[in-house]
Protein backbone atom coordinates (compact mmCIF):
# COMPACT_ATOMS: atom_id res chain seq x y z
CA UNK A 1 0.00 0.00 0.00
CA UNK A 2 2.75 2.48 1.29
CA UNK A 3 4.40 1.80 -2.29
CA UNK A 4 1.75 2.41 -4.83
CA UNK A 5 1.02 5.86 -2.16
CA UNK A 6 4.77 6.85 -3.09
CA UNK A 7 4.25 6.62 -6.82
CA UNK A 8 1.15 8.35 -6.56
CA UNK A 9 2.25 11.33 -3.90
CA UNK A 10 5.75 12.07 -5.53
CA UNK A 11 4.43 12.93 -9.04
CA UNK A 12 1.75 14.73 -7.33
CA UNK A 13 3.80 16.33 -5.13
CA UNK A 14 6.64 17.29 -7.98
CA UNK A 15 3.56 19.04 -10.22
CA UNK A 16 2.35 21.11 -7.75
CA UNK A 17 5.83 22.50 -6.42
CA UNK A 18 6.37 25.09 -9.82
CA UNK A 19 3.21 26.56 -8.40
CA UNK A 20 4.35 26.80 -4.87
CA UNK A 21 7.57 28.84 -6.33
CA UNK A 22 5.21 30.86 -8.51
CA UNK A 23 3.00 32.01 -5.46
CA UNK A 24 5.74 32.51 -2.90
CA UNK A 25 5.15 36.49 -1.94
CA UNK A 26 2.36 36.96 -4.01
CA UNK A 27 -1.22 38.36 -2.82
CA UNK A 28 -4.67 36.72 -2.76
CA UNK A 29 -7.65 38.26 -2.14
CA UNK A 30 -10.48 35.37 -1.13
CA UNK A 31 -13.89 36.45 -0.53
CA UNK A 32 -15.37 34.10 1.41
CA UNK A 33 -19.56 33.55 0.99
CA UNK A 34 -21.13 33.55 4.40
CA UNK A 35 -23.71 30.91 2.90
CA UNK A 36 -19.94 28.49 3.09
CA UNK A 37 -19.67 29.17 6.95
CA UNK A 38 -23.29 28.64 7.00
CA UNK A 39 -23.05 25.51 5.23
CA UNK A 40 -20.52 24.23 8.30
CA UNK A 41 -17.10 25.02 5.48
CA UNK A 42 -15.19 27.23 8.11
CA UNK A 43 -12.96 24.66 9.25
CA UNK A 44 -11.64 23.10 6.00
CA UNK A 45 -11.16 26.16 4.14
CA UNK A 46 -9.54 27.47 7.31
CA UNK A 47 -7.11 24.74 7.23
CA UNK A 48 -6.25 25.08 3.55
CA UNK A 49 -5.98 29.01 3.95
CA UNK A 50 -3.50 28.12 6.87
CA UNK A 51 -1.83 25.52 4.49
CA UNK A 52 -1.61 28.38 1.42
CA UNK A 53 -0.22 31.01 3.70
CA UNK A 54 2.81 28.36 4.86
CA UNK A 55 3.63 28.33 1.29
CA UNK A 56 4.37 31.79 1.23
CA UNK A 57 1.48 33.32 -0.23
CA UNK A 58 -0.38 36.77 1.63
CA UNK A 59 -3.95 36.20 2.51
CA UNK A 60 -6.65 39.15 2.50
CA UNK A 61 -9.64 37.01 3.90
CA UNK A 62 -12.94 39.54 3.30
CA UNK A 63 -16.02 37.72 4.69
CA UNK A 64 -19.68 37.80 3.75
CA UNK A 65 -22.39 37.44 6.32
CA UNK A 66 -25.88 37.35 4.38
CA UNK A 67 -27.74 34.40 5.84
CA UNK A 68 -26.42 35.42 9.34
CA UNK A 69 -28.00 38.79 8.86
CA UNK A 70 -31.26 37.50 7.41
CA UNK A 71 -31.59 34.61 10.63
CA UNK A 72 -30.47 38.05 13.25
CA UNK A 73 -33.84 39.84 11.24
CA UNK A 74 -36.21 36.81 11.54
CA UNK A 75 -35.28 36.12 15.18
CA UNK A 76 -36.27 40.15 15.64
CA UNK A 77 -39.70 39.76 13.33
CA UNK A 78 -38.26 41.39 10.52
CA UNK A 79 -38.00 40.51 7.07
CA UNK A 80 -34.46 41.13 4.75
CA UNK A 81 -35.02 43.77 2.33
CA UNK A 82 -33.14 44.11 -0.87
CA UNK A 83 -33.19 46.39 -3.83
CA UNK A 84 -31.27 45.30 -7.08
CA UNK A 85 -29.63 43.15 -5.18
CA UNK A 86 -28.38 45.05 -2.45
CA UNK A 87 -29.45 45.32 0.73
CA UNK A 88 -31.54 47.85 2.82
CA UNK A 89 -29.86 48.16 5.81
CA UNK A 90 -32.29 50.60 8.18
CA UNK A 91 -31.32 50.78 12.18
CA UNK A 92 -32.56 47.13 12.65
CA UNK A 93 -30.75 45.63 10.21
CA UNK A 94 -27.42 47.26 10.91
CA UNK A 95 -28.00 46.05 14.43
CA UNK A 96 -28.19 42.57 12.81
CA UNK A 97 -25.39 43.32 10.82
CA UNK A 98 -22.92 44.20 13.53
CA UNK A 99 -24.00 41.52 15.68
CA UNK A 100 -23.24 38.85 12.69
CA UNK A 101 -20.48 40.52 11.98
CA UNK A 102 -18.55 40.14 16.12
CA UNK A 103 -19.85 36.40 16.25
CA UNK A 104 -18.44 35.64 12.69
CA UNK A 105 -15.32 37.43 13.32
CA UNK A 106 -15.10 35.64 16.62
CA UNK A 107 -15.79 32.20 14.95
CA UNK A 108 -13.13 32.65 11.98
CA UNK A 109 -10.50 33.94 14.48
CA UNK A 110 -11.00 30.85 17.07
CA UNK A 111 -10.88 28.45 13.61
CA UNK A 112 -7.60 29.61 12.86
CA UNK A 113 -6.09 29.66 16.18
CA UNK A 114 -6.80 25.50 16.44
CA UNK A 115 -3.82 23.07 16.60
CA UNK A 116 -5.24 19.70 17.54
CA UNK A 117 -2.59 16.96 16.83
CA UNK A 118 -2.96 15.09 13.12
CA UNK A 119 -4.99 18.25 11.85
CA UNK A 120 -3.55 20.12 9.25
CA UNK A 121 -3.74 22.94 11.61
CA UNK A 122 -1.08 21.07 14.11
CA UNK A 123 1.62 23.36 14.21
CA UNK A 124 0.35 26.52 12.79
CA UNK A 125 0.53 29.73 13.87
CA UNK A 126 -1.36 31.96 11.97
CA UNK A 127 -2.26 35.24 13.38
CA UNK A 128 -4.90 37.28 12.09
CA UNK A 129 -5.69 40.72 12.03
CA UNK A 130 -8.60 42.56 11.74
CA UNK A 131 -9.36 46.86 11.91
CA UNK A 132 -10.61 49.32 10.38
CA UNK A 133 -9.38 49.35 6.97
CA UNK A 134 -11.98 50.16 5.07
CA UNK A 135 -13.87 54.10 4.91
CA UNK A 136 -17.38 53.99 3.48
CA UNK A 137 -20.04 56.05 2.25
CA UNK A 138 -23.65 56.24 2.13
CA UNK A 139 -25.76 54.74 -1.16
CA UNK A 140 -27.75 56.73 -0.59
CA UNK A 141 -31.32 57.05 -2.39
CA UNK A 142 -31.26 55.24 -5.55
CA UNK A 143 -34.72 54.85 -7.31
CA UNK A 144 -36.73 56.55 -4.84
CA UNK A 145 -35.20 53.92 -2.69
CA UNK A 146 -33.31 55.03 0.77
CA UNK A 147 -30.79 51.95 1.37
CA UNK A 148 -30.34 53.87 4.95
CA UNK A 149 -27.59 52.24 6.59
CA UNK A 150 -26.08 50.56 3.52
CA UNK A 151 -23.12 51.86 2.11
CA UNK A 152 -19.69 51.74 -0.55
CA UNK A 153 -16.09 51.51 -0.14
CA UNK A 154 -14.84 55.21 -0.20
CA UNK A 155 -11.04 54.35 -0.05
CA UNK A 156 -9.21 51.16 1.59
CA UNK A 157 -6.23 51.44 4.24
CA UNK A 158 -3.69 49.64 1.68
CA UNK A 159 -0.41 50.84 3.98
CA UNK A 160 -2.45 48.86 7.10
CA UNK A 161 -3.08 46.03 4.96
CA UNK A 162 0.25 45.99 3.62
CA UNK A 163 1.78 46.29 7.25
CA UNK A 164 0.09 43.40 8.65
CA UNK A 165 0.74 41.35 5.62
CA UNK A 166 4.64 41.92 5.78
CA UNK A 167 4.19 41.00 9.10
CA UNK A 168 3.54 37.29 8.11
CA UNK A 169 -0.16 38.08 9.53
CA UNK A 170 -3.80 36.78 7.85
CA UNK A 171 -5.65 40.03 7.24
CA UNK A 172 -9.61 39.38 8.06
CA UNK A 173 -11.86 41.94 6.53
CA UNK A 174 -15.66 42.31 7.74
CA UNK A 175 -17.96 44.25 5.18
CA UNK A 176 -18.05 47.25 7.50
CA UNK A 177 -17.12 50.43 6.85
CA UNK A 178 -16.80 54.15 8.63
CA UNK A 179 -16.96 57.22 7.59
CA UNK A 180 -14.40 60.47 8.86
CA UNK A 181 -17.57 61.07 11.66
CA UNK A 182 -17.66 57.41 12.77
CA UNK A 183 -20.91 56.27 11.26
CA UNK A 184 -21.45 52.58 10.62
CA UNK A 185 -22.24 50.89 7.47
CA UNK A 186 -22.99 47.60 6.04
CA UNK A 187 -21.09 47.17 2.56
CA UNK A 188 -21.20 43.60 0.51
CA UNK A 189 -18.46 41.12 0.50
CA UNK A 190 -18.34 41.48 -2.75
CA UNK A 191 -17.59 45.14 -3.04
CA UNK A 192 -15.43 44.74 -0.87
CA UNK A 193 -13.24 42.35 -1.90
CA UNK A 194 -13.04 43.73 -5.60
CA UNK A 195 -11.66 46.95 -3.88
CA UNK A 196 -8.87 45.41 -1.62
CA UNK A 197 -8.14 43.38 -4.34
CA UNK A 198 -7.99 46.26 -6.66
CA UNK A 199 -6.21 49.06 -4.29
CA UNK A 200 -3.38 46.20 -3.09
CA UNK A 201 -2.47 45.31 -7.04
CA UNK A 202 -3.25 41.83 -5.36
CA UNK A 203 -2.43 38.65 -7.89
CA UNK A 204 -5.79 36.78 -7.42
CA UNK A 205 -8.94 37.46 -6.01
CA UNK A 206 -10.74 34.02 -5.10
CA UNK A 207 -14.70 33.61 -4.12
CA UNK A 208 -16.00 30.66 -2.53
CA UNK A 209 -19.78 30.73 -3.62
CA UNK A 210 -22.95 28.87 -3.87
CA UNK A 211 -21.67 28.87 -7.50
CA UNK A 212 -19.12 25.94 -8.88
CA UNK A 213 -18.51 28.38 -11.85
CA UNK A 214 -19.53 29.29 -15.07
CA UNK A 215 -21.08 27.58 -17.71
CA UNK A 216 -19.34 27.31 -21.35
CA UNK A 217 -23.19 28.06 -21.95
CA UNK A 218 -24.78 29.69 -18.98
CA UNK A 219 -28.02 29.92 -20.35
CA UNK A 220 -28.36 26.24 -20.51
CA UNK A 221 -28.91 23.43 -18.24
CA UNK A 222 -25.99 22.85 -15.79
CA UNK A 223 -24.80 19.14 -16.77
CA UNK A 224 -22.01 17.29 -18.04
CA UNK A 225 -22.71 18.46 -21.37
CA UNK A 226 -22.36 22.63 -20.38
CA UNK A 227 -19.05 21.82 -18.67
CA UNK A 228 -17.69 24.68 -16.40
CA UNK A 229 -15.61 27.58 -18.61
CA UNK A 230 -11.91 27.04 -16.82
CA UNK A 231 -10.23 30.00 -18.39
CA UNK A 232 -12.77 32.38 -19.79
CA UNK A 233 -10.74 35.52 -21.28
CA UNK A 234 -11.67 39.12 -20.07
CA UNK A 235 -13.34 39.94 -23.69
CA UNK A 236 -15.60 36.93 -23.42
CA UNK A 237 -16.55 37.74 -19.94
CA UNK A 238 -17.55 41.03 -20.94
CA UNK A 239 -19.68 39.71 -24.09
CA UNK A 240 -21.00 37.29 -21.85
CA UNK A 241 -22.09 39.94 -18.91
CA UNK A 242 -23.62 42.27 -21.93
CA UNK A 243 -26.32 39.10 -22.98
CA UNK A 244 -27.19 38.62 -19.43
CA UNK A 245 -30.20 39.67 -17.46
CA UNK A 246 -28.67 42.23 -15.04
CA UNK A 247 -27.60 40.08 -11.47
CA UNK A 248 -29.80 40.34 -8.53
CA UNK A 249 -28.86 37.01 -6.30
CA UNK A 250 -25.70 35.67 -5.66
CA UNK A 251 -26.91 32.48 -7.87
CA UNK A 252 -27.54 34.74 -11.07
CA UNK A 253 -24.40 34.01 -13.30
CA UNK A 254 -23.60 37.77 -13.74
CA UNK A 255 -23.52 38.22 -10.00
CA UNK A 256 -19.80 37.20 -8.98
CA UNK A 257 -18.79 37.71 -13.14
CA UNK A 258 -19.62 41.07 -13.12
CA UNK A 259 -16.88 41.52 -9.97
CA UNK A 260 -14.25 39.21 -11.56
CA UNK A 261 -14.64 41.30 -14.63
CA UNK A 262 -14.18 44.71 -12.86
CA UNK A 263 -11.31 43.29 -10.96
CA UNK A 264 -9.51 41.77 -14.02
CA UNK A 265 -10.15 45.88 -15.56
CA UNK A 266 -8.54 47.68 -12.91
CA UNK A 267 -5.26 45.25 -12.42
CA UNK A 268 -5.81 42.24 -11.03
CA UNK A 269 -3.85 39.46 -12.95
CA UNK A 270 -6.78 37.04 -12.46
CA UNK A 271 -9.97 36.64 -10.77
CA UNK A 272 -11.73 33.22 -9.81
CA UNK A 273 -15.33 31.68 -8.69
CA UNK A 274 -15.31 28.84 -6.94
CA UNK A 275 -18.05 26.41 -5.15
CA UNK A 276 -17.39 26.34 -1.50
CA UNK A 277 -19.62 22.79 -1.47
CA UNK A 278 -16.34 20.97 -3.33
CA UNK A 279 -13.49 19.86 -0.44
CA UNK A 280 -10.40 21.65 -1.04
CA UNK A 281 -11.97 24.15 -3.57
CA UNK A 282 -8.95 26.80 -2.66
CA UNK A 283 -6.11 24.51 -3.07
CA UNK A 284 -7.81 22.39 -6.90
CA UNK A 285 -8.16 25.79 -8.26
CA UNK A 286 -4.61 27.45 -7.47
CA UNK A 287 -2.64 24.26 -7.04
CA UNK A 288 -3.76 22.01 -10.16
CA UNK A 289 -3.23 23.63 -13.46
CA UNK A 290 -7.23 22.86 -14.79
CA UNK A 291 -8.18 24.07 -11.49
CA UNK A 292 -12.25 23.71 -10.98
CA UNK A 293 -13.97 26.98 -10.96
CA UNK A 294 -13.95 29.83 -13.53
CA UNK A 295 -10.61 31.75 -14.20
CA UNK A 296 -11.08 35.13 -15.37
CA UNK A 297 -8.22 36.27 -17.15
CA UNK A 298 -7.08 39.65 -18.76
CA UNK A 299 -5.91 39.08 -22.48
CA UNK A 300 -3.45 41.32 -21.70
CA UNK A 301 -1.02 39.68 -19.41
CA UNK A 302 -1.08 36.76 -22.65
CA UNK A 303 2.16 34.68 -21.20
CA UNK A 304 3.52 33.94 -24.86
CA UNK A 305 6.97 35.26 -25.11
CA UNK A 306 10.37 35.03 -26.50
CA UNK A 307 12.82 32.99 -23.95
CA UNK A 308 15.57 33.54 -21.84
CA UNK A 309 18.15 31.62 -20.43
CA UNK A 310 15.87 31.47 -17.33
CA UNK A 311 13.31 29.23 -19.41
CA UNK A 312 16.21 26.71 -19.97
CA UNK A 313 14.96 24.03 -17.91
CA UNK A 314 11.73 24.78 -18.21
CA UNK A 315 11.61 23.87 -21.81
CA UNK A 316 13.92 20.30 -21.43
CA UNK A 317 11.56 19.68 -18.59
CA UNK A 318 8.74 19.71 -21.63
CA UNK A 319 10.99 18.27 -24.19
CA UNK A 320 12.06 15.51 -22.96
CA UNK A 321 9.71 13.19 -22.86
CA UNK A 322 9.10 13.80 -26.30
CA UNK A 323 12.62 13.17 -26.99
CA UNK A 324 12.77 10.19 -25.47
CA UNK A 325 9.53 8.28 -27.55
CA UNK A 326 11.09 9.43 -30.93
CA UNK A 327 8.57 12.64 -31.20
CA UNK A 328 11.42 15.21 -31.25
CA UNK A 329 15.07 14.75 -32.35
CA UNK A 330 17.22 14.78 -29.02
CA UNK A 331 18.51 18.70 -28.05
CA UNK A 332 21.43 18.93 -25.35
CA UNK A 333 21.34 21.12 -22.86
CA UNK A 334 24.42 23.56 -24.28
CA UNK A 335 22.71 23.27 -27.91
CA UNK A 336 19.31 24.85 -26.15
CA UNK A 337 21.21 26.97 -24.31
CA UNK A 338 23.21 28.70 -27.49
CA UNK A 339 19.85 29.38 -29.13
CA UNK A 340 17.54 29.66 -27.05
CA UNK A 341 16.88 33.20 -28.11
CA UNK A 342 15.42 31.53 -31.13
CA UNK A 343 12.57 30.15 -29.10
CA UNK A 344 9.36 30.80 -27.82
CA UNK A 345 7.34 29.72 -25.28
CA UNK A 346 4.17 29.76 -23.96
CA UNK A 347 3.17 29.26 -19.79
CA UNK A 348 0.53 29.39 -17.29
CA UNK A 349 1.39 30.72 -14.15
CA UNK A 350 4.95 30.09 -14.61
CA UNK A 351 4.80 26.88 -16.00
CA UNK A 352 6.02 26.37 -19.29
CA UNK A 353 3.66 24.64 -21.29
CA UNK A 354 4.43 24.73 -24.87
CA UNK A 355 7.56 26.35 -26.94
CA UNK A 356 8.66 26.24 -30.77
CA UNK A 357 12.22 27.74 -32.32
CA UNK A 358 12.67 29.44 -35.03
CA UNK A 359 16.02 29.07 -37.11
CA UNK A 360 15.98 31.34 -40.14
CA UNK A 361 17.88 30.81 -43.31
CA UNK A 362 17.78 34.01 -44.98
CA UNK A 363 19.73 33.18 -47.97
CA UNK A 364 16.44 31.40 -48.90
CA UNK A 365 14.00 33.53 -47.36
CA UNK A 366 12.85 31.06 -45.44
CA UNK A 367 12.84 29.58 -41.69
CA UNK A 368 12.73 26.49 -40.11
CA UNK A 369 10.14 26.24 -37.32
CA UNK A 370 11.77 22.91 -34.30
CA UNK A 371 10.99 21.36 -31.12
CA UNK A 372 7.25 22.30 -31.38
CA UNK A 373 5.97 20.79 -28.26
CA UNK A 374 2.68 21.49 -26.14
CA UNK A 375 2.94 19.64 -22.84
CA UNK A 376 -0.39 17.25 -22.93
CA UNK A 377 -1.84 19.02 -20.32
CA UNK A 378 -2.99 21.79 -22.27
CA UNK A 379 -3.33 20.16 -25.68
CA UNK A 380 -6.54 21.03 -27.01
CA UNK A 381 -6.64 24.50 -25.42
CA UNK A 382 -5.17 26.66 -27.99
CA UNK A 383 -1.59 26.59 -27.37
CA UNK A 384 -0.09 25.36 -30.53
CA UNK A 385 -2.00 27.97 -32.14
CA UNK A 386 -0.63 30.97 -30.48
CA UNK A 387 3.07 28.99 -30.80
CA UNK A 388 2.77 28.90 -34.39
CA UNK A 389 1.19 32.19 -34.96
CA UNK A 390 3.51 34.03 -33.35
CA UNK A 391 6.67 32.37 -35.07
CA UNK A 392 4.90 33.23 -37.99
CA UNK A 393 5.19 36.66 -37.51
CA UNK A 394 8.74 36.13 -36.24
CA UNK A 395 9.42 34.59 -39.70
CA UNK A 396 7.77 37.43 -41.56
CA UNK A 397 9.87 40.02 -39.80
CA UNK A 398 12.90 38.44 -40.96
CA UNK A 399 11.70 38.55 -44.44
CA UNK A 400 10.93 34.80 -45.12
CA UNK A 401 8.39 34.36 -47.60
CA UNK A 402 8.07 30.51 -46.60
CA UNK A 403 8.46 28.65 -43.70
CA UNK A 404 8.92 24.68 -43.13
CA UNK A 405 8.77 21.87 -40.49
CA UNK A 406 10.06 18.89 -40.44
CA UNK A 407 7.65 15.97 -38.33
CA UNK A 408 7.37 12.06 -38.24
CA UNK A 409 4.11 12.24 -36.18
CA UNK A 410 1.95 15.66 -36.10
CA UNK A 411 1.91 16.28 -40.65
CA UNK A 412 -1.64 16.33 -40.06
CA UNK A 413 -2.30 18.81 -37.43
CA UNK A 414 0.35 21.05 -39.98
CA UNK A 415 -1.27 20.19 -42.76
CA UNK A 416 -4.97 21.57 -41.38
CA UNK A 417 -3.17 24.77 -40.83
CA UNK A 418 -1.87 25.69 -44.28
CA UNK A 419 1.21 23.61 -44.39
CA UNK A 420 2.25 21.50 -47.62
CA UNK A 421 4.25 18.33 -48.27
CA UNK A 422 7.22 18.47 -50.06
CA UNK A 423 10.20 16.35 -50.92
CA UNK A 424 13.14 16.75 -48.89
CA UNK A 425 15.29 18.29 -51.66
CA UNK A 426 13.17 21.20 -51.21
CA UNK A 427 15.04 21.84 -47.78
CA UNK A 428 17.51 24.89 -47.88
CA UNK A 429 21.19 23.39 -48.98
CA UNK A 430 22.38 23.78 -45.32
CA UNK A 431 19.55 22.29 -43.82
CA UNK A 432 20.05 19.34 -46.42
CA UNK A 433 23.17 18.68 -44.99
CA UNK A 434 21.50 18.13 -41.63
CA UNK A 435 18.38 16.50 -42.66
CA UNK A 436 18.49 12.67 -41.47
CA UNK A 437 17.55 10.07 -44.18
CA UNK A 438 17.04 7.34 -42.07
CA UNK A 439 14.04 9.68 -40.27
CA UNK A 440 12.64 10.21 -42.87
CA UNK A 441 10.85 12.74 -41.63
CA UNK A 442 8.29 14.78 -43.61
CA UNK A 443 9.36 18.27 -44.87
CA UNK A 444 6.06 20.19 -44.18
CA UNK A 445 6.20 23.93 -46.13
CA UNK A 446 3.67 27.35 -45.38
CA UNK A 447 3.63 30.39 -47.49
CA UNK A 448 3.70 33.21 -45.37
Amino acid sequence: MSTVFNFTFVPWFRSVAPYIHKFRHQTFVVGLTGEAIDAGKLSSIVQDLAMIQAMGVKIVLVHGFRPQVNEQLRLKGQEPRYYNGMRVTDSIALDCAQEAAGQLRYEIEAAFSQGLPNTPMAGARVRVISGNFLTARPVGIVDGVDFMHSGLVRKVDVEGIRNALNSEAMVLVSPFGFSPTGEAFNLSMEEVATRVAIELKADKLLFLTEVPGIRMDPTAPADETNPIDTELPLDAARRMLAKLPPAQEPTDVGFYLQHCVHACEHGVERSHILPFSTDGALLLEIYVHDGIGTMVIDEKLEELREASIDDVGGIIQLIEPFERDGTLVKRDRTEIERDIASYTIIEHDGVIFGCAALHPYLEAKTAEMAAVTVSPKSQGTGDGEKLLKRIEQRARALGCDTMFVLTTRTMHWFIKRGFQPVDPEWLPEARQAQYNWSRKSQVLVKKL
